[in-house]
């Protein structure tokens, strides 16, 4: 079996969630900034875009080189085995990026890999004059990071935050992937209580639903390689169907998502429809001060308003202060709170246990860590 080099991006700070997750389906890795690689054939590709819940995409890497010229990346381009990519009717847009680097132009880049590879497949296909580009889609980027070029192709399409169960957002949602690292890094188990009282359009609720019956990310959506040729529909409906086999559907949660704004409940109570548990989650109007957690040794975890915007800092102050002082009544519950203030602390009232550096999207975060004492 052919195996292939690949590789699962991440956003920064995610880097050893997304390792582990690999390492969980059976593949060793190495894991660099942005990137976690990993070797193997048709079905790892297709098993890793099904099950990577915080993941971004999975590469695959065609060929790695040093180019300082243009003429030195054309012909080290043209000289990879194209043609054991792409069929002749492929569709290969190059996208491309360029960093610290003596070719810097980007469109100049991205042009000259793109008649390379014409000239290659060309050349392999017996084909005199343009290609028709009418067959499946190949997304290839060349991105060139000091001096050193890489050529992948990307085998997810959409990003894998795309689960498909996404209808309706609020104005500043959390991706699905961020969300569900939040929550694996909680070590939540599907045994406790699990509440986000900031809960917005579900996110971060239905990712824990969709961890807690083991059900695979991708299952509600397709990915751009399943119409690639040298990936059969067998090894698909294989890893689709383990998707069912170790599907739990009968494990009962105790999920509850809550907000302020009942037009937010309406979009979450969508979004949890779309994904099969509208009645597995609990949902709830309602203003952090009046929160209410039921159980013990439970699992708190939101993403509070970060008062970004002016004039909005003093309220997202005053909901951290009041979470703070909530707490105090659920001594066996334990909270993580990913938020931009720096004096986050010092409004809850309490040092956090531990603290972690994450990104959400553009904004620097603390990913802030307060353990339950157990009951």
């Amino acid at each position: 079996m052919t195996e292939y080099k690949l590789a699962a991006t991440a956003a920064m700070g995610l880097e050893g969630i997304v390792a582990d997750e690999v390492k969980a389906l059976g593949f060793d890795t190495v894991t660099e900034n942005g990137k976690v690689y990993f070797s193997g054939g048709p079905e790892a590709i297709a098993k890793t875009n099904m099950w990577l819940r915080t993941a971004d995409r999975i590469r695959v890497i065609v060929g790695e080189f040093k180019a300082t010229t243009f003429d030195e990346l054309f012909e080290k381009t043209k000289a990879l085995p194209w043609e054991q990519f792409l069929p002749v009717d492929a569709a290969f847009p190059v996208a491309g990026k360029s960093v610290k680097s003596i070719l810097f132009s980007v469109p100049d880049c991205q042009a000259i890999v793109k008649k390379a590879i014409a000239e290659r497949l060309k050349t392999a296909y017996g084909r005199i004059g343009f290609l028709d580009e009418t067959g499946p889609l190949f997304k290839l980027e060349i991105s060139i990071l000091k001096d050193k070029a890489t050529l992948t192709i990307d085998s997810s399409g959409a990003g894998l935050h795309k689960r498909g169960y996404r209808v309706g957002q609020g104005d500043a949602p959390l991706k699905e992937t961020l969300a569900a690292a939040l929550v694996k890094l909680t070590k939540w188990n599907p045994d406790r209580p699990f509440a986000d009282p900031f809960c917005g359009s579900g996110t971060i609720p239905i990712e824990a639903a969709m961890l807690g019956q083991n059900l695979a990310p991708g299952y509600n959506r397709e990915f751009v390689s399943e119409q690639w040729p040298w990936i059969a529909e067998s090894v698909w409906d294989r890893v689709r169907e383990e998707v069912e086999d170790v599907a739990d559907y009968d494990r009962k949660l105790m999920i509850t998502g809550s907000d302020w704004d009942p037009a937010m409940i309406r979009v979450a109570e969508k979004n949890a429809a779309e994904a099969g548990f509208l009645d597995i989650i609990e949902w709830k109007t309602c203003d952090v001060k009046d929160l209410r957690l039921e159980g013990q040794n439970g699992v708190l975890v939101g993403n509070p308003p970060y008062g970004e915007r002016l004039g909005e800092r003093e309220e997202a102050e005053e909901i951290t202060a009041t979470l703070g002082r909530l707490m105090e009544s659920y001594p066996s519950w334990s909270t993580y709170m990913l938020s931009s203030l720096d004096n986050f602390e010092t409004l809850y009232g309490k040092r956090a246990t531990k603290k972690r550096k994450l990104f959400n999207g553009f904004i620097r975060t603390d990913f802030y860590q307060y353990w339950g004492k157990r009951s």
